[in-house]
């Protein structure tokens, strides 16, 4: 691969070998090149820029380079390699981003939210395609991805606007894209650029999930994740919204704009509980996040991410290489990408029983109204000193609330919120749909 390229936009020469890019005038000019190809200006092969023509030409290739990382013996560096000539950037490829771009912040401003279109970080170290900012001060920045773009890509930008305070938020129109589990994510559908412009709704396919809990009985509506028939235990799996039971109402992008400003979606990082290197990411409803989070502890308390890949760069200053190396780059950016996308069940958590966190009875203002022979006969019942008389928090009834065996409320009403939590345990045995106990 080559150590260099041309930046067709401002004429210069780029060293990839060297720290400032042997350009110290201009801080910003690595970030700017390894930006999208539709968001920035063409890099060419330096022999092409120089001779006219050059190796990958000459077999049918492009001359326009991306640039990408390459690790060798331990060692990350900058290098360029060509694009195909399917992935130059096209007039509908801008048209659909630009599009896109102008739709979400009509959205957001429709809606009483503040937008800015190419909103620029005030270093200048980030671009967002539309920043959105709701009500409470919550930014989203939204990424509108349809030309190619590599996975370090994806992570480095959303990491960068997380530093910076802003939810990134990709959408895309393919499900082979590397933003899609790499991010927050949402996927819509193949539409072309006056589609987008026009009124016609755009449906969020996938990148949006409910969460869904059941206990896996014979009676099930839903076959157990494990087996396939039931195991008896309790399950709680994320589920796109026509999947869900009963089918929750799809989430269109217009909606997505200013429910993610809002807060009322918000993004989730799920790992799986086989493998927590593998993970899902998905926007959900903020109700149902607050359930996982009952049930299995903040998304911090998850397992980290696998290394993402973005070494630290070596740069070895060497002298600009102005020679075509297309025969003997090793990285095919068009390669066939696979699917990315799944329209099943993700995220699945199994367990035997319900966590104990969760059989809790909604605080409530109750006092004890009783006089003291009342008190005494409380606690003859209930064989305790009078002193451990209390009220029940569901009922107010007098219980044996203090002490080393006191409880918090009264055993009705722990078994009323015993099954009122239960992932579907008792409204399944009962021949309810399981669907009944999903949450938001």
């Amino acid at each position: 691969m080559a150590n260099g390229v041309f930046h067709t936009g401002y004429g210069i020469e780029i060293n990839l070998t060297l720290p400032d890019l042997n350009h110290p005038d201009r801080p910003g000019l690595l970030e700017e090149i390894t930006t999208p190809i539709d968001r920035r200006e063409l890099l060419e092969c330096l022999e092409h820029h120089r001779d006219g023509a050059c190796q990958a030409e000459e077999e049918g290739r492009s001359p326009w380079m991306t640039i990408r990382r390459r690790t060798v013996g331990g060692s990350t560096f900058w290098v360029a390699a060509h694009l195909p000539v399917r992935h130059t950037p096209t007039a509908e490829e801008s048209a659909k981003h630009q599009a896109m771009k102008e739709r979400i912040a009509r959205a957001a401003e429709r809606h009483g939210l503040h937008a800015e279109v190419e909103a620029r970080a005030t270093d200048g170290r980030i671009r967002t395609d539309v920043l959105v900012t709701g009500d409470d001060g919550r930014r989203i920045g939204w990424e509108a991805q349809y030309s190619p773009i590599t996975a370090d890509t994806v992570r480095r930008r959303s990491r960068a606007a997380a530093e910076h305070g802003i939810v990134p938020l990709w959408v895309t129109d393919t499900d082979r894209s590397a933003v899609v589990e790499r991010a927050p994510w949402a996927r819509v559908d193949d539409f072309s650029w006056k589609e987008i412009a026009s009124p016609l709704a755009m449906v969020v396919r996938a990148g949006v999930r409910h969460l869904q809990q059941w206990k896996c009985l014979p009676s099930s509506v839903r076959p157990c994740p494990v087996n396939g028939s039931s195991c008896g235990r309790f399950h709680a799996e994320w589920f796109l919204p026509a999947l869900c039971l009963p089918a929750k109402p799809a989430t269109e992008v217009d909606q997505l704009v200013v429910a993610s400003a809002d807060g009322e979606f918000v993004p989730m990082r799920i790992p799986s509980q086989r493998d927590p290197r593998s993970i899902s990411r998905m926007w959900v409803p903020a109700a149902d996040r607050d359930r996982w989070h009952d049930m299995f502890g903040p998304d911090e308390d998850s397992p980290a991410e696998p290394p993402t890949g973005d070494a630290e760069i070596t740069y070895t200053c060497q002298e600009l290489d102005a020679a075509c190396r297309y025969g003997e780059e090793t990285f095919t950016f068009n390669d066939p990408r696979p699917r990315r996308g799944n329209s099943a069940g993700t995220g699945l958590h199994t367990f035997d029983e319900v966590p104990k966190r969760l059989f809790t009875v909604p605080r409530q203002d109750h006092r004890l109204d009783a006089t003291e022979s009342q008190r005494r006969e409380a606690a003859l019942a209930h064989g305790c000193e009078p002193w451990q008389i209390g009220p029940c928090a569901g009922c107010g009834s007098p219980i044996r609330r203090y002490g080393d065996a006191g409880f918090h409320a009264c055993e009705a009403c722990r078994a009323r919120a015993a099954r009122r939590w239960a992932p579907g345990s008792v409204r399944l045995a009962a021949g309810e749909s399981p669907g009944d106990s999903g949450s938001g």
